[in-house]
């Protein structure tokens, strides 16, 4: 009776074949060469920009699909299938090539193993499938990114994640009990409050809190940072509805140096009679210069609405940060008296030119 060989092709020895020699082909049956590759063996498959077809033929030699291990090497020049026999085998698959390999069998759909990546896989005689699907527990040496369902760093960092919009990463999502909140391009409300703070925007790289500089537009807010809104050549930055400025009223006499800080009010009101012709010092506030607080290029306009008694007083010296500053006024003359029993108005358009230095431009309107 004539040999015959099981599904990895070991040699199956017929009764009373091989007399004399028995012993060398059970060596080789044993040995690295057959079952030792099935166990222990590790093959190269080299591709050339093709699929490749790995097959079993009726010999105990060194076959490459009878091993354990195969290392994808070569010119893939675009995803591959490496075909490999249907018969029921474990593989660990190496993808050392530039693109995701597909092992599958010739009527299979198969696993992709991506470029540079290992895989066990399972071949079951009727398709490749994935070896392990369930773990009871897992130990990480590191956590796993967020973008496979884990707490570490993103994988697209710095891209912002869409659920709608042209651009969107995820287009549509069915079987919700309860609808998506406003933020997320649904239409639940989102409470005002301590829920917020849970909220997060991307930007940059990083993940970043709810905090006062975030605006929803149920809630007023209020911006702690500088706001920068740019339009372009053909549209406005900004357009304002009923707006207000901040104004500080004081029962206080214009006198002496009255530092004016503009981050408080565009407006200072002082509602007692002046008793002297005062110097009014801009600054942006006691800790801040306004040559730290504005760039070159910028200019802010602000009002002293100062009230006047039988005596009248008026702004005899203009100072930004402590330097003193010659105005251009309106109408060509700087003003040399107040007006009695009025209120008199100066606007001051302040102008940064360049580092330390500012134009000021100023006007002085009764009213009574």
């Amino acid at each position: 009776m004539a040999s015959t060989y099981s599904a990895l092709k070991i040699e199956l020895i017929g009764t009373g074949e091989q007399s004399g020699t028995w012993g060398t082909t059970t060596n080789t049956n044993l040995g690295d060469t057959a079952l030792g590759e099935a166990i222990t063996g590790s093959a190269d498959v080299t591709f050339s920009s093709t699929t490749v077809t790995l097959t079993l033929t009726d010999t105990n030699a060194s076959q490459s699909a009878r091993n354990l291990r195969l290392n994808l090497t070569g010119t893939s020049g675009g995803a591959q299938n490496l075909i490999v026999p249907a018969i029921e085998k474990l593989y660990l698959v190496n993808n050392g090539c530039a693109d995701a390999i597909t092992v599958k069998n010739s009527s299979g759909t198969g696993i992709a193993v991506p470029a540079g990546k290992s895989m066990f896989v399972f071949n079951n005689a009727t398709n490749v499938v994935d070896a392990v699907t369930h773990a009871t527990s897992l130990t990480l040496g590191s956590a796993l990114p967020v973008a496979s369902g884990g707490t570490g760093a993103t994988s697209n960092a710095g891209t912002a994640f869409a659920l709608k919009g042209a651009n969107s990463d995820i287009t549509s999502l069915t079987g919700l009990t309860t609808p998506l909140s406003v933020a997320q391009g649904g239409t639940a409300s989102i409470t005002a409050g301590a829920a917020r703070t849970a909220l997060g925007l991307v930007i940059g790289t990083d993940v970043q809190a709810y905090d006062a500089n975030t605006v929803f537009d149920d809630v007023a807010s209020t911006f702690t940072a500088k706001q920068t809104f740019t339009g372009s050549s053909s549209v406005i930055s900004s357009k304002f509805v009923n707006a207000v400025e901040g104004v500080t009223i004081a029962a206080t006499a214009a006198t002496g140096t009255i530092n004016y800080d503009t981050t408080t009010q565009s407006v200072l009101y002082y509602t007692s009679n002046a008793s002297a012709n005062w110097t009014v010092n801009f600054r942006a506030s006691s800790g801040t210069s306004l040559n730290t607080a504005m760039s070159t290029g910028e200019s802010i306009t602000v009002v002293f609405l100062v009230t006047q008694g039988s005596t009248a007083y008026y702004n005899s010296v203009v100072q930004v940060d402590g330097t003193t500053v010659t105005p251009k006024y309106q109408g060509g003359s700087a003003p040399t008296t107040g007006n009695v029993s009025s209120v008199d108005a100066y606007s001051y358009v302040i102008v940064k030119t360049g580092s330390a230095a500012f134009s000021v431009f100023a006007s002085q309107v009764q009213f009574k």
